[in-house]
């Protein structure tokens, strides 16, 4: 019983918060005018299309078994054609923002129905509070995680469309080596007691957490 609470109460949050955050990117590129997510089935509110089995299944299980500061993961990338966007450059900024924007709200909400344990049996009330205070972590987490300013990421591709082309073209160019990058930053700083991790993730994570907590009056 006590493993079966503990998935429920970490794997819905991280089922939702994956699933909307790629839905959010293939609906704010259908707003712009790609409709490649939509004729894919990616704008979809069903996990099932949008779980990938490294990263939404093993990456955060093994993260969790060794009892990892941080726990992320990341799910199909929904595909979108950024020459379809009736303005390439300015709107890719809008579809890959859309993803951690989502995950901002959705760990706003969370917060929010904290309020409401109250009404709740008891014996439930706990095992509630427990799972929304993991969507907060999880949904932040995430966010920060894909602000990254480095392609793949959310935030590489916002950048990209940010900089001007001097720097944008050199560091979209990055985007097949972006993931090993991004882990060699996180990892490697560390077996030399350099905490890179807490910088770039940990401290970002925090500090917004403690703003939502305020902006929700749950602090």
């Amino acid at each position: 019983m006590e493993t079966f609470l503990r998935i429920f109460t970490l794997g819905l949050p991280i089922v939702l918060a994956i699933t909307l955050h790629e839905a959010a990117h293939g609906y704010v590129a259908l707003r712009y005018g790609d409709d490649t997510a939509k004729r894919a089935g990616r704008i979809s509110l069903n996990p099932l299309r949008h779980v990938d089995l490294i990263g939404t299944i093993l990456l955060p299980g093994l993260l969790l078994a060794f009892n990892a500061p941080v726990l992320f993961g990341y799910a199909k990338p929904v595909p979108v054609n950024f020459s379809r966007l009736n303005n390439p450059r300015k709107d890719s900024i809008f579809v890959a923002g859309a993803g951690p924007a989502m995950n901002i709200l959705l760990a706003f909400i969370s917060a929010l129905l904290l309020h409401f344990l109250i009404v709740l049996p008891p014996e439930l009330a706990p095992v509630v509070q427990q799972m929304l205070s993991l969507s907060v972590l999880i949904n932040v987490t995430l966010a920060v995680f894909n602000m990254l300013p480095l392609p793949p990421l959310d935030g590489g591709r916002v950048a990209v469309g940010l900089l001007p082309n001097f720097l944008a073209y050199p560091l979209a160019a990055l985007e097949p080596y972006g993931m090993m990058i991004i882990f060699g930053l996180l990892l490697i700083p560390s077996f030399f007691g350099i905490n890179l991790l807490g910088a770039l993730i940990l401290e970002p994570v925090k500090g917004i957490i403690d703003l939502i907590s305020l902006l929700a009056g749950v602090s």
